[in-house]
C-alpha cells in the first residue's frame, strides 16, 4: 500500500472515530493548492535545461504551511501529496500552530554542479515567491537539499519581499539557524521514546535497541541513546549492518563512518545482512530510513517489544495489524519523528522575535513539547479506545477540524 492510500486510510478511520461531518471530512483531504512550475537554466556548458518544481500546499486552518522541499529523480505528486497531508496532522499533534506542505524539483542532485543546483533554486523561487512567505508558507529542507539550499531561497526571497529570516527554517547559524536544528529529530525520538517506556514502567538505560538507518536521524538517535546507559545491539544503513550483543561503542562506530564512509569492517562489531535487523532480538526497534520496510512478509518474526517510527510510514497496515496482535506497542511516525519540524518552529519563532535560544533552551522546550503531545495521544487513546496510531490521528485531525469550523469553513 502507497504512502497516500495508507495516509487516507488512516485519516478517514479518525474522522471515522471522531464522528466527523461528512463534508467537512471531504474538505480536510483536498490541498489548499497545488503548484506547479518550469525551471529552466541554463547548464555550465550553457545548454538550457528544464525541470518540474513544484508545491503542495495542504491546510492552513491552524497557521502557515510548512513542509519540506525535497531534489529527487522520482518526485512523485502522489507522495508528496501524502507527505503534505501528513505534515498537517503532524503539525496538529505536536500542537504548533502550522499547516502541511510539501515540494521539490524532480532532478539528480548529484548530477548537478553546486553553481547549476543555486541556479535552479534561485529560479525555483522567483517561481513561487509570491506564494510562500513567514506567514504563508515556510519551507524547509528534505532529501536531497540542505541548509545550503535553504540560505539561496532565503537570498533570492528577499530581493522581492527585504530581508525575511523567518520564511525558511533549516538555515545556517549565520543567517538564523537554530541551534540544536541538526539534531532535533533524533533528539525528538528519544524523548518520545522515553515517554513511551514511562508509561511501562521502563527506561532507556540496560534495555537493547536497534537502529535501522543511520543518517542523520539514525546516528543521532544512536548517540542519545548510549549516552543514556542504553544498549544499541545492532545497526544498519546502506551500505550494511554491524551487530553486538553486549552493545556497539556508538562513538567509536561513528568516527569509523566518518573515516570510511560505511559501517562494514568495524572491529567492535560483527557483520550480519541489512534484512536480518529488523528481525534481530532487542527490547526496542526504531526505523529511521524508508517507508513499507515492516510488511506481511517479515512482521510475524520482528522480536522488539517496541516499534518507534522514526522514518515516515516505516509499517504498512498488514504488519500494523501483524504486530498489534503481538502486543507490539508502535509509536506512530506523525508523532515519533516531530522532533525536527517542532525544532522548525521554534528556528521560526527566533526569526520573527529577532533573538536568538541557547541551545539548552531549545532542547528544553523540545522535551516539553513531545512530552506533552504524548500524554495527549495516551487521553484520546483512553477516551476513544483505540491504539497508538489512531489516538495521534485521532487528535491531529480534532484539533484541524475544530480550527476549521471555527473559522468559519462553509462561508
Amino acid at each position: 500500500m502507497n504512502a497516500l492510500a495508507a495516509t487516507n486510510r488512516n485519516f478517514r478511520q479518525a474522522a471515522r472515530i471522531l464522528g466527523l461531518d461528512s463534508k467537512i471530512e471531504k474538505s480536510l483531504l483536498i490541498p489548499f493548492r497545488e503548484i506547479k512550475v518550469e525551471c529552466t537554466i541554463p547548464k555550465d556548458d550553457g545548454t538550457l535545461v528544464s525541470y518540474v518544481g513544484f508545491r503542495v500546499q495542504h491546510d492552513n486552518s491552524r497557521g502557515p504551511m510548512k513542509g519540506g522541499i525535497r531534489y529527487h529523480p522520482e518526485v512523485d505528486p502522489d507522495e508528496v501529496n501524502a507527505l503534505a497531508q501528513l505534515m498537517t496532522w503532524k503539525t496538529a499533534v505536536a500542537d504548533i500552530p502550522y499547516g502541511g506542505a510539501k515540494g521539490g524539483i524532480g532532478c539528480t542532485p548529484k548530477e548537478l554542479s553546486t553553481s547549476e543546483l543555486e541556479r535552479l533554486t534561485r529560479v525555483f523561487t522567483q517561481k513561487i515567491h509570491d506564494l510562500i512567505g513567514v506567514n504563508t508558507d515556510v519551507p524547509a529542507p528534505d532529501m536531497g537539499t540542505n541548509a545550503q539550499t535553504m540560505a539561496w531561497i532565503l537570498d533570492e526571497y528577499s530581493k522581492f519581499h527585504g530581508y525575511s529570516p523567518a520564511v525558511v527554517t533549516g538555515k545556517p547559524i549565520d543567517l538564523g539557524g537554530s541551534l540544536g536544528r541538526e539534531a532535533a529529530t533524533g533528539r525528538g525520538v528519544v524523548y518520545a521514546t522515553e515517554a513511551v517506556l514511562a508509561e511501562h514502567g521502563k527506561s532507556i538505560e540496560g534495555l537493547t535497541f536497534a537502529i535501522q538507518g543511520f543518517g542523520n536521524v539514525g546516528s543521532w538517535a544512536a548517540k542519545i541513546i548510549h549516552e543514556r546507559g542504553g544498549k544499541v545491539v545492532a545497526v544498519s544503513d546502506i551500505t550494511g549492518a554491524v551487530k553486538n550483543p553486549n552493545g556497539i561503542d556508538i562513538p567509536a562506530l561513528l568516527q569509523h563512518k566518518d573515516a570510511t564512509g560505511k559501517l562494514a569492517d568495524f572491529i567492535g562489531a560483527d557483520s550480519m545482512t541489512s534484512d536480518e535487523l529488523l528481525t534481530h532480538e532487542c527490547d526496542v526497534l526504531i526505523p529511521c530510513a524508508l517507508g513499507g520496510v515492516l510488511n506481511r512478509e517479515n512482521a510475524e518474526s520482528v522480536r522488539a517489544k517496541f516499534i518507534i517510527e522514526a522514518a515516515n510510514h516505516p509499517t504498512d497496515p498488514d504488519a500494523d495489524e501483524i504486530l498489534s496482535k503481538k502486543g507490539v506497542v508502535i509509536l506512530p511516525d506523525i508523532y515519533a519523528n516531530a522532533g525536527g519540524v517542532t525544532v522548525s518552529y521554534f528556528e521560526w519563532v527566533q526569526n520573527i522575535q529577532g533573538f536568538m535560544w541557547e541551545e539548552e533552551k531549545v532542547n528544553q522546550e523540545l522535551k516539553r513539547y513531545m512530552t506533552r503531545a504524548f500524554h495527549n495521544i495516551k487521553s484520546m487513546c483512553k477516551s476513544h479506545n483505540c491504539n497508538l496510531r489512531m489516538g495521534a490521528f485521532t487528535l491531529g485531525v480534532n484539533r484541524v477540524a475544530r480550527a476549521t469550523s471555527l473559522r468559519g469553513w462553509e462561508a
